[in-house]
């Protein structure tokens, strides 16, 4: 029996050896090829008689199989479906998810022992796979991770994981992993009773198969038994503890999203519903839940961005064709502050030595000590000592001669960065490639200081850089095409996400997220009660308020970016209200948390808003009847109108990288899948109209640009073929 996907090898017990096996993947997922084979295998060990018994593996090394292929997730296909079968929308759709239910429901009611010989990490759809086995062993390797993390991308489990998982552990405990989609070890998993037994790798199978020979009856799951019961009491409406769990899961789920996150609310819903039915009719509960899902655009806008987009980023999407990997081996890294201590930390991390330069011995020192505190905790002794090993710290520019990429992280002032510049290249030539850490000094002009400014470039990295995910590059008037690739090459080193922008002030991140900050800062101005500023941020989806984060990035900072950008633009600078504010804050000494007094007033126990904001700014005697949707609606659009002029400008070549660098940058709304997918499931026409009637309340910085315009017009989107064009 030949599949694509699927080597079968029947033994002489009677023993079907299930070995998955997609060509061409470096880890197993489930597509339609793997359904359509998988499918006729269960229909065919049905009807042989000669099977006893089956053990589902994987033949992959990487582990057993990732889920689905989001990769290859057509959500439109439920259009055409529907029209071909004459059905509504939604009814096709439904059949189209339910299938992958189906299909594991078959196998687990086959009539034959079905065991799971899991070697690797299994989750999604993989997990489910599993679970739909009877028995399940997997190898014993700390490494691997065994989990349900849709709710991740916007989805939720579509394979039977949300009625399964609560049938062997219980509701509350599988709620925990299913609503915030962590995994497990394999320990975990034996604990919990969602896997039976833990084996060496290489045993694994021989263990299914024994279970199997021992168990020829064994083809029927404790949930299809008469006397099942839910570990950790009933499943019902009239259990107390029941219903408390997801009074609190709902809470839970509110106080984590806002609401504003569709997934969980889905799993709760089909966990809820489905736990009270039988497990046939509980299928169908999670098919229609993951339909809906699906139908709604959030789903398709977050797998693209958070899975897709970024896979193709960190796998070299914007990497120069034709240039030769360029690893770096050896970094020099120029200031021990903050940022260079963690630049030096991810980089020591992933195996490159680091030469790790300030002014003192004692602040380069500092520096290195920033890593044994970080990884302190989270390394055993001898991993640590490795780490440590490889960061030198030193005063002496002589030093880091031989190292073949240079990283700046000094003070952002173009005098400092220009003479650090010039005593480096002193040292190591001007064909090393040099990177600037800057967030708003624009690359063309620092690049002057570097006799080749075609091997330099920017790298903006942002903190704390140990958790920070993105590193946005940018590339100057003149920077080459070997220095984008070194760039790239090093940040795959050291596992961040990369997006790549042109020249500008403020590049792209801090450009956009300024604009977060100043709107805030402003409707402080007008006397808007700054906790309704505050938890308007947070409702609409921001990681934090903006009197917060300029609180966390530090006023001072803002304070000197604004001097040096009135210093750079002279009278074509054009002042806002928001520069009254942090004037006032700085007239105040009130520069940020840093300095333990900002907008907020910070103590051992807490911060909370400061309260001279009232009569700083008189928001007890400001507009009292404005709503919290109108600040939203400023928050957010003052953000989208900014990142459709970088598109129309130049900053950004497409939008994946736009989407990118705001969600992983500065935390902009991830369930809208990015500024640029939500503009386009608004609709540009949508996004006009109200940019023209904020522009003509607010002023002139809620404009739309007419790049906005001209598409709005035409019906285009940015992820259409006509802004595909333009962004290339």
């Amino acid at each position: 029996m030949k599949t694509d996907t699927i080597k079968y090898d029947l033994d002489d017990d009677g023993i079907a050896l299930l070995t998955i096996d997609l060509p061409g993947q470096s880890m197993n997922v489930i597509n339609q090829e793997f359904q359509r084979d998988m499918t006729a295998l269960i229909g065919a060990i049905v009807q042989d008689d000669a099977v006893k018994g089956v053990v589902v593996t994987s033949g992959k090394s990487s582990g057993f199989m990732a889920g689905a292929d989001l990769k290859g997730m057509d959500f439109g296909q439920a259009e055409s479906a529907a029209t071909s079968s004459g059905k509504s929308k939604m009814a096709a759709l439904f059949d189209g998810v339910y299938a992958l239910n189906k299909m594991l429901r078959d196998l687990e009611k086959c009539g034959k022992p079905v065991a799971a010989a899991v070697n690797g990490l299994a989750l999604g759809g993989g997990l489910e796979l599993a679970l739909a086995c009877h028995y399940r062993v997997v190898a014993d390797d700390p490494k691997t991770k065994l989990g349900l993390p849709e709710v991740m991308v916007g989805l939720m489990p579509g394979g039977g994981g949300t009625q399964r998982l609560p049938r062997l552990m219980g509701v509350q405990p599988a709620l925990m992993y299913l609503v915030q989609g962590n995994t497990m070890s394999p320990q975990e998993a034996v604990g919990f009773g969602v896997f039976q037994e833990i084996a060496a790798a290489g045993e694994i199978v021989d263990r299914a198969k024994a279970w199997v020979k021992a168990n020829p009856k064994g083809g029927v799951q404790p949930w299809d038994q008469k006397k099942f019961k839910f570990p950790g009491g009933a499943a019902s409406a009239m259990n107390p503890a029941f219903a408390q769990t997801f009074i609190g899961g709902t809470a839970m789920a509110i106080g984590k999203t806002q609401g504003n996150i569709n997934g969980p609310f889905a799993i709760l819903s089909a966990v809820y519903e489905g736990t009270q039915l039988p497990m046939d009719t509980a299928l169908r509960v999670e098919s229609k839940y993951f339909a809906k899902l699906v139908a709604d655009p959030q789903a398709g806008n977050m797998i693209r961005s958070l899975f897709v987009s970024k896979q193709a980023a960190e796998k070299g999407a914007r990497r120069p064709e034709g240039v030769p990997p360029m690893k770096t081996t050896k970094l020099g890294m120029l200031g021990a502050g903050m940022m260079g201590a963690g630049i030096a930390l991810v980089s020591a991390r992933a195996g490159i030595d680091v030469v790790l330069l300030d002014r003192t011995q004692e602040a380069a020192d500092k520096g290195k000590q920033y890593t044994a505190d970080k990884l302190g905790r989270r390394m055993d002794r001898e991993a640590l000592q490795g780490v440590l090993d490889r960061i030198h710290p030193t005063t002496d520019f002589a030093d880091i001669e031989g190292c073949d990429f240079i990283i700046e992280a000094v003070f952002e002032d173009r005098d400092i960065k220009a003479e650090t510049t010039k005593k480096t290249e002193a040292v190591v030539g001007a064909d090393t490639i040099f990177g600037s850490n800057t967030s708003t000094l624009p690359i063309t002009g620092l690049a002057k200081a570097w006799t080749k400014p075609e091997k330099f470039i920017g790298v903006h990295f942002f903190s704390p850089v140990e958790k920070m995910p993105l590193v946005e590059l940018i590339v100057g008037e003149k920077t080459g095409r070997e220095a984008i690739a070194k760039a790239l090459d090093y940040v795959q080193q050291i596992r961040k996400t990369p997006i790549v922008v042109n020249d500008s002030r403020g590049f792209y991140t801090s450009r956009c997220f300024g604009t977060y900050v100043q709107e805030g800062t402003t409707l402080l101005g007008e006397g808007v009660n700054p906790a309704l500023i505050e938890n308007a941020g947070k409702q609409m989806g921001m990681p934090v308020g903006p009197l917060a984060v300029s609180d966390e990035v530090s006023i001072e900072l803002g304070h000197k970016v604004m001097q040096q950008t009135k210093k750079d633009l002279g009278e074509a600078y054009r002042p806002t209200a928001a520069d009254d504010v942090v004037e006032t804050m700085m007239a105040e000494g009130r520069i940020g948390r840093k300095g333990g007094k900002g907008y907020y007033d910070y103590a051992e126990g807490g911060k909370q808003l400061w309260p001279g904001l009232s009569e700083a700014f008189g928001h007890s005697d400001g507009p009292a009847d404005v709503q919290v949707e109108a600040v939203q609606e400023r928050l957010k659009f003052r953000q989208l109108v900014e990142c459709a002029r970088c598109f129309e400008e130049g900053v950004l070549e497409t939008p994946e990288d736009g989407d990118l660098g705001a969600i992983f940058g500065w935390g902009f709304l991830p369930f809208t899948g990015g500024p640029f997918s939500h503009m386009d499931t608004l609709g540009l026409d949508h996004v006009v109209r109200v940019l023209d009637r904020l522009a003509q309340e607010q002023g002139e910085r809620f404009a739309p640009p007419q790049l906005l315009r001209d598409m709005a017009t035409k019906g285009e989107t940015f992820y259409g073929n006509s802004a595909r064009e333009k962004a290339a």
